[in-house]
């Protein structure tokens, strides 16, 4: 069966190198190419960027982000059941892919890449929201890559780009769209994967702001953040009444009603509150 890059179809790589997702490591492999190459051009015009792509298994979207033209790849596989298969493809596109054996989470790769980079990933399950709050959360903004195109949980997704009043409207909601623009771009069913996972699928597109969309101290942020949503159907005047013993002020010199809950107050709000309590010691 002809493929769009001319190299073997990935059931028939699945095979040869015995690739058995396990469900340990999270690997639920994505094998129809004209959806990898579709994913690869939601993160727009590659050519003349460096992509990092985590968690490649077999090499579907690797593939797919060659083929669409990315000037060059690293892609870090943590199962070495999987090296084999990405240095063929290696082999195919010399000098564009690199391919590193290795825990996304123990190891720093901007220095080998090159400037514009996008993070482009079908994230494993397990690690895939402890991987974006990290890339979310530099010390040093904006951070080394421009955007990122991931693929996540259809519950995770939502949470990334809800809006207030809603139930998934919560801390991850706030950390994205505070540094960046998100928005869910495909929505994939079960059946695209081997093995089908028991949940829908959804990719994000984060495009990073050049500055935080206002004003805020991020550990300050976080703190309130995670006091609010941590008793989300408590007034606010009770889950943050830790915070300053004159919380109450705070909340009306902000405009935020003290008896309003976390799911009610708006990225701004937040923000300015954050910026209240700095000032307030």
């Amino acid at each position: 069966m002809a493929t769009i890059d001319g190299l073997p179809p990935l059931r028939d790589v699945i095979q040869t190198y015995d690739l058995v997702a396990k469900k340990a490591l999270g690997q639920n492999f994505l094998l129809d190419m004209n959806l990898t190459a579709k994913i690869a051009r939601m993160a727009g015009d590659l050519t003349a960027c460096d992509v990092l792509e985590v968690g490649p298994g077999p090499g579907g979207l690797t593939r797919g982000l060659l083929v669409e033209g990315a000037r060059r790849v690293l892609a870090i596989e943590k199962d070495p059941r999987c090296i084999a298969a990405l240095n063929d493809i290696a082999a195919v596109y010399p000098n564009r892919l690199s391919v590193m054996n290795a825990d996304a989470l123990a190891v720093d790769v901007g220095a080998a890449l090159t400037p514009p980079i996008r993070i482009i990933a079908n994230l494993p399950y397990n690690v895939g929201t402890e991987l974006l709050i990290r890339w979310l959360s530099p010390a040093i903004w904006p951070p080394f890559w421009q955007s990122l195109t991931l693929m996540f949980q259809k519950e995770v997704a939502e949470r990334i780009v809800a809006r207030p009043k809603s139930d998934h409207y919560g801390r991850l909601a706030l950390l994205a769209q505070w540094r960046c623009d998100a928005k869910i771009v495909m929505h994939l069913p079960p059946e695209a994967f081997t093995p089908a996972p028991k949940v829908h699928s959804a990719v994000v597109h984060l495009t990073r702001l050049d500055a935080p969309r206002f004003e805020a101290d991020f550990a300050i942020l976080q703190r309130i953040a995670a006091m609010a949503f941590n008793q989300r159907r408590k007034m606010l005047r009770s889950s943050l009444k830790g915070l300053h013993p004159a919380i109450e002020t705070l909340l009306t010199d902000c405009d935020i009603p003290p008896t309003a809950r976390a799911e009610e107050i708006s990225l701004e709000q937040f923000c300015a509150l954050s910026r209240a309590f700095a000032a307030a010691g």
